[in-house]
């Protein structure tokens, strides 16, 4: 597979993944919403609600660290550093990029980078 190949293949999922968490995101603030009876309710009809609007709070912030994950995988494909590993700056894996296009490290470098934060995390 060619270079520019790939990274078109990887821009197109990439844009298309982009387009499912915008989705997910708006459908599940409108469930939130629309499920949103502030007023009344017994005690555990709150708790509920609470436990819902934790949870949406959660997924939302998993989603936005994604989402960042993305829009700076779409700048390294414009700035044409895409596909390169910032651990060991060698070229990241092809099947590793269609897999997780957004990924930032090759296999030795997420390696690397996990072994660093073991020892220093002590």
């Amino acid at each position: 597979m060619s270079a520019s190949n790939l990274i078109d293949q990887c821009k197109e999922k990439l844009v298309q993944a982009k387009t499912e968490i915008l989705n997910r995101v708006r459908e599940s603030r409108q469930d939130l919403y629309n499920n949103d009876d502030s007023k009344g309710g017994d005690e555990g009809d709150q708790t509920v609600r609470a436990l819902q609007e934790s949870e949406f709070l959660s997924m939302h912030e998993r989603l936005r660290r994604q989402l960042m994950e993305i829009e700076m995988a779409l700048g390294r494909i414009e700035n044409g550093t895409y596909g390169i590993c910032e651990e060991t700056e060698e070229p990241i894996e092809t099947d590793r990029l269609l897999a997780i296009p957004w990924t930032r490290l090759s296999i030795e470098g997420a390696e690397l980078r996990e072994s660093m934060g073991k020892r220093y995390a002590r």
